[in-house]
Parts: C-alpha cells; sequence; structure tokens
C-alpha cells in the first residue's frame, strides 16, 4: 500500500460554482454511464432468458381441418373401431369432414443440463457488465479529477503571468520616464513591450487549454465549468486488492469456461415431459348431427444426441474464444502491473519535485527582486532582467505542472487498483 499523503490544491480567486461531488452525480446520470448501464441490465436479461427455459411452455390453440372423406375427431381404440364397424347405423359417430379442436398443449424439460451452465454463464457475464460498469466509472471520474487538477494548474499559471505582467508595467512606467529624459534608449522599452505581448501570447494559449479541458468534463458531465473546482486528495491508493481493474476481463473469462461446458452438455441426453388437451367439434358423416369429443395426452420423452456436428463446431469456437480471453487477460495484466511499478515508482519523485519546485520560487523571487532594484540603478541590462522575471513563472509553472502530475498519477494507481475516487477526493 503506498504511504498515505495529504496534497491540498490551493483554491481559486473566485469559489466555482460547483464541487466534485456534483461532477461525479452528473457523471452517474449522464449518456457516459447510462450506456454501461444498459449492458448491465442487457447481461440481466440474458441471464433470465437463461433460466426461463427452466419453466413450463404451455399454448393455446385452435384448429379447422376439412377432410376429403370423414375422418376420426379422436384417436380410436380397436375395440370401439370394431363396434362402429359391426353397427354403422349406430347414431352420431366421431366421424366428420369438417372439424374444429380448440385447447392447450405443454412442454417442459426435465433433465437438461446445459440450461444450468448457460444460466451460470448469463450470470456470469452480469456480473462482468457489473464489473466493466464500475471501471469505466472510476476511469471517467478519474479523467474529471485530472482534467480539473489542468484546470487549476492552468489557473495558477494565469496567475504567475498575471504577477510578471503587473511587475512589467510598473517597470515599462519607471522606464518610459527614463526614455522620455534620454537616459535610456528606447531599444529597452521595446524588449519590455515584447515582454508583455510574449504573456498576452501565453494566456491566449492558456486559454485555448483550457477549453479543451472544459469539453472534456462537459462531455462526460453535460456541465459546462468556467473556473477550476478546488479540491483535496485525502490519503493515498490502496493497492491490496491487486489489479481490480481486470475483474471484468476476469469474469469474461469465466463465462467462456462456462460456455465450453453449455455447449459440451448439450450432448448429453435431455428428458423432456409433454401433453395436451384437444375439444373437438364436427357433425357426425352418418347422422348429420352435431357432435364433441375431447381427448388428451401425456408422457415424457428421452432425447439422445447421436451426431450433431454444429455442436462439435460451437465447442471449438467457444474454446477459441476462452483462449483469446485468456491471452488477453494475460497481456493486461502484464501491461498493468508495469505501468502501476511506474506509476508508484514515480510518485516520491515527483512529491520530491514539488518540495524542490517551492523553494527554488522562493530563491527566483529573491533573486528578481535584487534584479528590480540593479535594473533600476542601472546595473543590469534589460535583458538579464527579463530572464528573472521569466525564471520565476517558469519556476511556478513547474510547480503547478508537478503537483496536477501528482493527482493525475494518484487517479491512475486508483483506477487500476479499483478505488473509490469519490472517497479519495474532496
Amino acid at each position: 500500500m503506498l504511504k498515505k499523503t495529504l496534497i491540498t490544491l490551493s483554491l481559486p480567486l473566485i469559489l466555482s460554482a460547483y464541487s466534485m461531488p456534483d461532477l461525479f452525480d452528473a457523471l452517474k446520470n449522464h449518456s457516459q454511464t447510462k450506456s454501461d448501464a444498459m449492458a448491465v441490465k442487457k447481461a440481466k436479461v440474458y441471464e433470465e432468458l437463461a433460466n426461463s427455459k427452466l419453466y413450463p411452455k404451455i399454448n393455446l390453440f385452435a384448429k379447422y381441418d376439412y377432410y376429403t372423406i370423414a375422418s376420426a375427431m379422436v384417436p380410436l381404440p380397436p375395440n370401439d373401431m370394431m363396434a362402429l364397424v359391426k353397427d354403422p347405423t349406430k347414431p352420431s359417430q366421431p366421424f366428420s369432414q369438417n372439424t374444429t379442436r380448440e385447447g392447450a398443449s405443454f412442454s417442459m424439460p426435465l433433465f437438461m443440463k446445459s440450461i444450468f451452465t448457460m444460466a451460470d454463464k448469463a450470470e456470469a457475464m452480469q456480473k462482468s457488465a457489473k464489473a466493466k460498469k464500475h471501471i469505466n466509472l472510476l476511469k471517467n471520474e478519474a479523467i474529471i479529477v485530472g482534467s480539473n487538477a489542468n484546470f487549476i494548474y492552468l489557473e495558477g499559471l494565469q496567475e504567475s503571468l498575471a504577477t510578471k505582467e503587473k511587475s512589467l508595467l510598473e517597470t515599462k512606467k519607471t522606464l518610459q520616464i527614463k526614455v522620455d529624459n534620454g537616459r535610456t534608449p528606447a531599444s529597452a522599452l521595446y524588449k519590455i513591450n515584447d515582454g508583455l505581448n510574449q504573456i498576452s501570447i501565453a494566456k491566449n494559449n492558456i486559454n485555448l487549454q483550457k477549453r479543451k479541458l472544459i469539453s472534456v468534463v462537459n462531455s462526460l458531465t453535460g456541465i459546462m465549468l468556467d473556473k477550476s473546482i478546488a479540491m483535496r486528495i485525502d490519503g493515498g491508493v490502496d493497492s491490496s486488492k491487486g489489479l481490480a481493474s481486470l475483474e471484468p476481463l476476469r469474469k469474461k473469462v469465466d463465462a467462456d469456461k462456462l460456455s465450453i461446458r453449455a455447449e459440451k452438455e448439450k450432448l448429453y441426453p435431455a428428458l423432456y415431459a409433454h401433453g395436451s388437451y384437444t375439444f373437438s367439434q364436427g357433425i357426425a358423416y352418418n347422422s348429420d348431427k352435431n357432435i364433441n369429443e375431447e381427448y388428451g395426452n401425456i408422457g415424457v420423452v428421452l432425447n439422445i444426441p447421436l451426431l450433431s456436428m454444429d455442436s462439435y463446431s460451437e465447442i471449438s469456437l467457444a474454446e477459441i474464444e476462452l483462449k483469446s480471453g485468456e491471452v488477453e487477460l494475460e497481456k493486461m495484466t502484464d501491461e498493468l502491473q508495469s505501468k502501476a511499478e511506474m506509476l508508484q515508482a514515480s510518485l516520491p519523485l515527483l512529491d520530491n519535485s514539488v518540495k524542490l519546485y517551492k523553494q527554488s520560487i522562493d530563491d527566483k523571487n529573491q533573486l528578481l527582486k535584487i534584479a528590480k532594484l540593479n535594473y533600476k540603478n542601472g546595473r543590469l541590462s534589460t535583458e538579464e532582467y527579463l530572464r528573472y522575471e521569466d525564471d520565476v513563472v517558469s519556476a511556478k509553472a513547474k510547480l503547478y505542472k508537478a503537483e496536477a502530475q501528482v493527482i493525475q498519477t494518484k487517479m491512475q494507481l486508483a483506477v487500476i487498483y479499483a478505488n473509490d475516487i469519490e472517497e479519495m477526493v474532496r
């Protein structure tokens, strides 16, 4: 488990109207997450479909038959048939050319091993879909947090540029007086103006980057930010559960194993129950009177597959799917393990970089104060003075970027280990 740390990002000058929980809640109700929720529902229906095959099928039917010669309305036992042959004058014999039949039939599997295995497979696929939905949610939450960290970095950079701009404008006022009095060449003023122009260019580029970040957050949440959101990361990343982000793939491999077993079990004997009830109506051929008869049946069927080439092909296909899934799982395990080790090793380095940049900023601010004084007294050229101004801004930019990288690194690890990002980010 990584060593617990507390990283607090500086508040923007004006607090955002939104909070990180607001963004997380919006993400859960946005189309990105709803799409994964539909996949879970679809997997659940497949499970219900597999289980439904265990229930009996009951059908109602109605039927009309016309025969060119009078035919039996119901199956007749031999003794009854013989009695009718001996006495053809018996009224209303159950033979008719026009017969209507109504009734019901049912069928139900008593033993079919593959049904239970297919239900287990569907359950495994549902677990895989749920795990994938959870991991995708974590990935999108990590993108939101990382985008907001970059937003804070860019706003911090804007603030440092604004400080530099203010400093250059103050210097320009003093320099303008010296140029007007002929004590300083006008070229010095051009250099200051160029410095101010470079600040404007940098601000414009920052605004372009901010628009991209705003677009990313909007695509995931439907919320259009106008400024960054203050946040902090409480604690470190818990790696005790291992590469938990691979759980969807693991569940899919489990489902593929069950798929092979189900296809093989389709070659097992299967036992079914069936039955029906029929009510027949017609006109007796020998008396032209309306008659009706009813009969029913119930039984069992043992089905033993002897040759089923398509089943063998399905088994081969299922084995290939399993092998493909296992190879993909092995590949992703190696990649994520390597990435996690790299990210874990980089965290202490990034933390140290933050400390060093902070110290560097303090030192460079002190040097800038001295440079301003020397420039004012004419002991420093304009180029050298501007270099000190640039050094402060550059150090601040590196600090803000390093702080953002710490956040992004933690978010990547949180996704890999399937940590609760909402609990980490405040």
